[in-house]
């Protein structure tokens, strides 16, 4: 079961790292929003959703920007640590929901972890905003990670009950 399990959170995080990466091509390369900066999607002044270009220098909303040269390499050395971590626990998941979950942030952390490499920042571009208010400017891996993480957060204050032929 751990192998099966290993194999659909390894499947999971590959699309997500292809869907990332393949949106982050056509953000830059197609649409070419570093020189557009914005472009409405849905809604209007009041609420709705709009690609802007963000390069996101630190880590989840911004947080541990820096910008002297070693800090966007130390930033992917913690995500790959991470992702590595994450890795060792998907080859144990019990369960379907789990490796999911873990290929998910596992995915999403490797596409952030290529960013960084390659432009010393993330391609954030996805905008949602409401009555004023924006959210944090994201992308798809970071979308991946928030709902694996979601997954997991839900899986551990309602675990699901053991067969009592599984627990024998």
């Amino acid at each position: 079961m751990a192998a099966l399990n290993l194999r659909r959170g390894l499947i999971l995080a590959l699309l997500v790292l292809v869907a990332d990466q393949a949106s982050k091509w056509w953000i830059l390369e197609v649409l070419d929003l570093p020189t557009r900066r914005s472009v409405p999607l849905l809604g209007g002044d009041e609420f709705g959703l709009a690609l802007t270009m963000v390069w996101n220098r630190g880590v989840t909303f911004g947080l541990l920007s820096g910008s002297a040269p070693w800090h966007a390499w130390a930033l992917a050395a913690m995500a790959a640590a991470i992702a590595g971590f994450l890795l060792r626990w998907l080859a144990k998941a019990e369960n379907r929901r789990t490796a999911l979950a873990l290929g998910a942030i596992i995915g999403g952390a490797v596409g952030n972890v290529i960013d960084r490499i390659r432009f010393g920042a993330v391609v954030d571009f996805i905008d949602a905003y409401a009555w004023g208010w924006h959210w944090y400017v994201f992308n798809v891996a970071d979308a991946a990670i928030v709902l694996g993480v979601a997954i997991l957060l839900i899986e551990a204050i309602f675990p699901r009950p053991v067969p009592a032929e599984a627990s024998q």
